[in-house]
């Protein structure tokens, strides 16, 4: 990476939206309760402690408790794919009243201010005629700045020394309970990382350094695994009046990140107040465009969808070439990476206020789209990381893809931000995108496609290649995949015999509404690009496979979609329903009269009206699990899907009735519990992954839509 791309990408990245109403974000505190601190360097799988991390950045803090007052919480870093703490409070800011050689203790504030704001953490103390104010926000993709303010409200001058201390959090086991460094540097204090490699757990390259920077002329003393950290010169505050103090908190994996951060946390330092205004005006961006028609009921809630998704924004790093946003900080196994439908997702909700950073997380996909010689030249791995498969990296997946959503997403970002040459950008990546399920998921060659594997050597095992095609789907343990129904898988090979990957013996229902959908939106973008002959094709094509769905994959008397077998093109009813058969009405394929069918199931409270509606398997399916993740929870996204169906075909009310079910049942949506990856149908229980970025983007969505 040459070093100014990650200057480039900071600048690429935070636009918020043009046109849109100021609000300020101190009108939003604590949509999220951000107050923990870690028992314990690495994090249990789901955290509990919803770390504030914003502008692409790789760490992040929590609010503190008693014990580490005049701190934030951590930081949380990003071993390269996994979360760690370097310490309970790291960076811990000591006032001493010179005069009388007192230690100013922040506890004797019986009430002190510890508040989140959109952008901004901030602590707030008055002890011995003293007001302390400390805030955090970060100013670049590596790096938070903070500000103390020191208020004399007494009627005497005072002189105060200013000292910060800490202490490493050292794993429990090695090797990475040697992997960090402490030592003094001469504008602070550094921890570096050796090189550790352990897959699942921690990784490092030994390039790594989280280093505390000092505006101010300071000394350091380093003790074992903690330090002091002095301002040379005193405080003085005269009566009546306030003084700051202001350091950088930088976190880089590399040399040339430092070379390239450094100058602006120079420039942060020398001009904190123009920074700070910078940070509050994107801040006031992002909640202007985000805030536009959504109803007062729900203004807290798309802002918190606002927050989730900034602090799942992760900057360029390693194998990930652009700023993304991954699907949560707070579960261990879904930081270092980007999934594509959920980056398409989350860029339709982050549209709304960051368009450019929505153009980029779906540019970070397409990076890692497949080209040349490959047998799946066109597709999208299932999982990108910030390490491949050749360094380690178990996350990073390419035997299979995920639903083909780009060109959704594509359209979706356009329309929020109006960038034509985006457009351009991504057509023919698209194109090729959509081409690839033809070659390689199309067994039978009659336009209707299946989900299916690669031709990777462990889905040659037993049992691989229906695994891959499952997550392809998205859905990943859905009944419709069970081994026990007679599923089988088939090979897929080129016109010269080679294999090229394998697909599952059913047309897969919500595959073949999703590239309708694809085609249509390839269609628009061809004609604002001017190309009309692409868009008449498209749009030719997406008459023919949509008619193709009607035909063959409706069952009039049970009156909704199913997946249908490949060799005799009926639907496959007896697998039972599940909420990839109202895709169709999402995307718009079903006739009138199928719609309507298919709406009675889903207002039905034994089926998908439950009390937080649409589970992914109706509630009188023998197959039902309320917390079985793809066989009966309630996700956002399906929430979304449903409803947008509805509204399609003009049952608005039931559309309204059932979204306001859904954010007034879902636990914590709108007090400040984390938004979870999904639900409990019948109790409205948040499961699996906190601060779920599709989730949030979905909802940001459904807000505007009162």
């Amino acid at each position: 990476m040459v070093i100014s791309t990650v200057l480039l990408a900071v600048a690429a990245v935070a636009t918020p939206v043009a046109g849109a109403r100021v609000v300020d974000p101190s009108a939003f505190p604590d949509v999220l309760d951000r107050r923990g601190t870690p028992a314990a360097s690495q994090p249990p799988e789901h955290d509990p402690i919803n770390v504030f991390a914003d502008h692409g950045s790789w760490h992040g803090y929590a609010l503190p408790d008693a014990a580490s007052y005049g701190a934030f919480t951590g930081p949380m870093y990003i071993a390269q794919e996994f979360p760690w703490y370097l310490g309970k409070a790291f960076t811990r800011l000591g006032l001493t009243d010179q005069a009388t050689g007192k230690r100013i203790d922040l506890a004797d504030d019986p009430a002190p201010e510890i508040r989140s704001y959109p952008g901004s953490l901030s602590q707030r103390y008055r002890v011995d005629g003293l007001t302390l104010t400390i805030d955090l926000r970060f100013v670049t993709e590596r790096s938070a700045l903070l500000r103390a303010r020191v208020d004399n409200s007494g009627d005497r001058p005072r002189t105060l020394g200013v000292d910060w201390s800490g202490a490493l959090l050292r794993p429990a086991r090695e090797p990475m309970r040697s992997a960090p460094s402490l030592s003094a540097a001469a504008d602070g204090v550094q921890v570096d990382f050796a090189e550790v490699r352990v897959p699942d757990e921690y990784m490092t390259s030994g390039t790594e350094r989280f280093h505390v920077t000092h505006a101010d002329a300071v000394s350091t003393t380093v003790q074992g695994d903690s330090y002091v950290t002095a301002r040379q010169a005193p405080l003085r505050v005269g009566p009546g009046s306030g003084q700051e103090v202001h350091w950088a908190e930088t976190y880089t994996f590399t040399q040339a990140e430092r070379t390239a951060d450094a100058t602006e946390v120079r420039r942060a330092l020398a001009q904190p107040q123009q920074a700070i205004r910078r940070s509050e005006a994107r801040w006031r961006g992002y909640l202007a465009g985000a805030l536009r028609g959504v109803a007062p009921q729900y203004r807290r809630l798309a802002v918190k969808s606002v927050e989730t998704l900034t602090g799942n924004w992760r900057g360029a790093a390693g194998r990930l070439r652009h700023a993304g946003i991954t699907p949560s900080t707070t579960f261990r196994w879904f930081v270092g990476g980007y999934w594509p439908w959920d980056s398409f997702k989350a860029a339709v909700g982050t549209a709304r206020f960051a368009p450019e950073l929505a153009e980029s997380a779906i540019r970070a996909q397409f990076d890692h789209q497949l080209t040349g010689d490959s047998p799946d030249a066109g597709m999208l791995p299932d999982v990108v990381a910030y390490n491949n498969i050749a360094e380690g990296g178990r996350h990073w997946n390419e035997r299979n893809t995920k639903p083909p959503l780009a060109a959704w997403a594509v359209w979706e970002t356009f329309k929020a931000g109006g960038r034509a040459g985006f457009l351009r950008e991504m057509y023919p990546r698209l194109i090729a995108q959509h081409d690839w399920w033809y070659r390689n998921r199309d067994v039978d060659h009659d336009g209707l496609a299946e989900y299916g594997a690669t031709a990777h050597p462990d889905n040659a095992k037993p049992g691989g290649a229906l695994t891959a095609a499952a997550w392809e789907s998205g859905m990943d343990d859905a009944p419709r995949f069970d081994p026990d129904t007679g599923i089988r898988v088939l090979e897929n090979r080129d016109r010269s015999g080679r294999l090229i990957g394998y697909s599952l013996d059913q047309e897969s229902v919500d595959l073949n509404a999703y590239l309708v959908a694809d085609k249509r939106h390839l269609a628009e973008i061809a004609r604002t690009l001017g190309h009309h002959a692409d868009a008449r094709g498209f749009d030719r094509q997406a008459e023919s496979v949509a008619g193709a769905i009607r035909e063959r994959m409706y069952d009039a008397k049970t009156g909704f979609f199913y997946d249908s077998a490949i060799d005799s093109g009926a639907p496959l009813v007896k697998r039972g329903k599940g909420m990839e058969g109202v895709i169709p009405l999402w995307t718009g394929v079903a006739a009138p009269e199928q719609a309507a069918a298919v709406r009675a199931s889903l207002v039905d409270p034994d089926q998908f009206g439950t009390a937080v509606p649409f589970p992914t398997v109706p509630k009188n399916s023998p197959d039902f699990d309320p917390n079985g993740y793809w066989r009966g929870t309630t996700w956002v996204d399906q929430v979304y899907f449903g409803t947008a169906a509805l509204d399609r075909y003009g049952y608005r009310a039931d559309a309204d009735r059932l979204r306001a079910r859904f954010l007034g049942n879902a636990q914590g949506l709108t007090g400040a519990a984390p938004i979870r990856e999904n639900y409990n149908p019948l109790t409205g229980a948040g499961t699996f992954a906190t601060n779920f970025s599709w989730s949030a983007s979905l909802l940001l969505v459904m807000s505007g839509r009162g």
